[in-house]
């Protein structure tokens, strides 16, 4: 497993971390030994960097990730959780809310701190209150030694072009904007260098857009993308490629972006995750399915207040 520095935090994170969502039932019925096994796979096979939520299955997550963490020594992986958003729609941003779920988290993680917190989803919060209350919330955190690093997550990309510039974060969380459909995270970079910012990309999947399976009900994009990135999976399923093998290897290729998150609650998946990314990449495939991709690059969906759900300022293309 290769590693690479996370920003000013200083921290060696895996080009591959493992995201806990799935350990929350999230996406298919899980059991929960078979998810404590998992974990400890991603931990022995360098995944050492672990991602989770009180979100994430209603706090299911975060309680299996914490029967998992008992029997592992603190100092083997690095650990980060969220606050500020608790339910489909129920978000709480306030300090007073923070640090409570923080103590909730700390619980159920069976751990003294995280490593990293992140806002969840700031951009169904009001900006003011995130930039003037939140975020210092997060310093208080570290004075207390509760967290070690504090940070914002969230979908639209102009969000973080926004807030950025008004606080002080040491991390940010993005999610699908660096994929084989949508690379405009790169458009990011600057910003995020200049403050020497540390990136967490997740879901290199599109959520489940680029796979021969249908995508879930809920998913919010549209329905040309969903076509499109279906086509593109069905055209690397004929040349006996699986496109999520591509995907991983295809993110974890930029080094500008220091780790990529991918979520399973099976552990043969982890092993089967970290052989993908060390085999080369069928580079033929990958022009390939990136011209098939092109007439939907960078397209994405809206999420949260409608000030953020505008294109990035320079129109995504890097």
């Amino acid at each position: 497993m290769k590693y690479r520095k996370l920003g000013k935090t200083g921290l060696d994170v895996p080009v591959l971390s493992f995201g806990a969502s799935s350990l929350g039932g999230v996406f298919r019925s899980t059991d929960d030994g078979e998810s404590v096994r998992t974990v400890h796979t991603a931990i022995d096979a360098g995944m050492n960097y672990i991602d989770v939520s009180p979100y994430y299955g209603l706090t299911r997550a975060e309680t299996v990730l914490g029967q998992a963490l008992r029997s592992v020594p603190r100092d083997r992986y690095l650990l980060s959780s969220k606050a500020g958003r608790y339910g489909e729609r129920e978000f709480d941003f306030s300090s007073e809310r923070i640090l409570r779920s923080v103590d909730e988290s700390l619980e159920r993680l069976s751990t003294d701190y995280l490593d990293m917190l992140f806002l969840h989803d700031v951009e169904f919060g009001d900006p003011q209150q995130i930039v003037e209350e939140s975020v210092p919330t997060l310093e208080l955190l570290k004075q207390q030694g509760k967290i070690r690093f504090g940070g914002i997550s969230g979908l639209p990309l102009s969000m973080f072009e926004l807030l950025l510039p008004q606080m002080e974060v040491d991390i940010i969380l993005s999610y699908c904007h660096y994929a084989l459909n949508d690379t405009s995270l790169l458009s990011l970079l600057p910003l995020l260098e200049s403050q020497h910012i540390g990136l967490v990309s997740a879901s290199p999947l599109s959520m489940g857009l680029l796979s021969t399976r249908p995508v879930a009900d809920w998913h919010p994009a549209g329905d040309e993308l969903k076509r499109v990135c279906h086509e593109a999976a069905l055209y690397c399923q004929q040349q006996g490629v699986e496109i999520a093998q591509l995907a991983m290897q295809f993110a974890v290729q930029q080094e500008s972006i220091p780790t990529t998150l991918v979520s399973t609650a099976n552990p043969d998946n982890v092993l089967r995750n970290v052989r993908w990314i060390e085999e080369p990449i069928q580079t033929e495939v990958l022009e390939e399915v990136l011209r098939i991709l092109k007439p939907v690059h960078n397209q994405t969906w809206a999420s949260g207040l409608e000030l953020y759900n505008r294109p990035v300022t320079n129109g995504g293309e890097a």
